[in-house]
């Protein structure tokens, strides 16, 4: 009878220790990322020229030329600064800047996150990106190997730029 009971009492005091530890333990909290912030300080500065889209439209409709804003007429990318929309993603916000000179990128900024493993991944992987940009001249780049949230973000918000800088 002493067994039983021992062992009656002993399963019983695991099985509240079970319950007890499954109860304390909570969902772990999601926070919102802190705003990107460009830890590369990769700053366009100011515009040189700053240039409207609904300049160029006026100028091709009245000299019924393509290439106007452009010199040479290959990328019909006007001169000027443009921002690409603001990507979120699960780890946080990526936006691209890109300067436009000559018809061509001529320089690439960009805001992402650095918290968490962001922190790690992110500022090894967007001078990879705007390398990639600059080379490409256009959104047609590869992701970055253990970067892909971050790369289809930036690939998106360049691409964004782009089509303003084409409009």
């Amino acid at each position: 009878m002493r067994r039983s009971t021992a062992a009656a009492v002993g399963t019983l005091t695991g099985a509240a220790l079970i319950i007890g530890v499954r109860l304390s333990v909570s969902a772990p909290v999601v926070t919102a990322a802190p705003p990107a912030v460009d830890v590369a300080n990769n700053d366009l500065g100011p515009d040189p020229e700053p240039s409207k889209s609904s300049g160029k439209k006026k100028e091709k409709e009245e000299n019924g030329d393509d290439n106007s804003g452009t010199a040479g007429g290959g990328s019909g990318l006007t001169d000027g600064t443009y921002k690409g929309k603001p990507v979120r993603n699960p780890y946080g916000t990526v936006q691209v800047s890109i300067r436009v000179t000559d018809g061509k990128i001529a320089k690439v900024a960009a805001t992402f996150p650095t918290t968490g493993e962001s922190a790690t991944i992110n500022p090894a992987a967007v001078p990879q990106l705007k390398e990639q940009t600059l080379k490409a001249q256009s959104a047609d780049i590869d992701a970055v190997s253990g970067a892909t949230v971050t790369s289809k973000s930036y690939v998106e918000s360049l691409q964004a730029a782009l089509d303003e800088a084409n409009a």
